[in-house]
């Protein structure tokens, strides 16, 4: 599973990275989760407001951190 954070390095990009750790570490599934700050590439996966979350190739969230269980959720559904 590959899970992306993508954001400019700002408190809430920082915030939604962390929630992601640990939630993948709660699951006990394995990831690899890549912390994207390339504005380019960003722009690229068609995120127009940071922060977002992409599992797998899709988009999940964007523009908002989401709470941890519904990151949770997000993540066990593509498991």
């Amino acid at each position: 599973m590959e899970i992306k954070v993508l954001g400019g390095g700002c408190a809430s990009c920082e915030k939604l990275h962390k929630f992601v750790q640990d939630a993948v570490k709660e699951l006990n599934i394995e990831a690899q989760i890549l912390y994207i700050t390339d504005m380019c590439e960003i722009m690229q996966a068609g995120i127009m407001s940071t922060p977002a979350l992409m599992v797998n190739g899709k988009v999940k969230t964007m523009g908002r951190v989401p709470k941890p269980k519904e990151i949770k959720k997000i993540i066990a559904d593509e498991a």
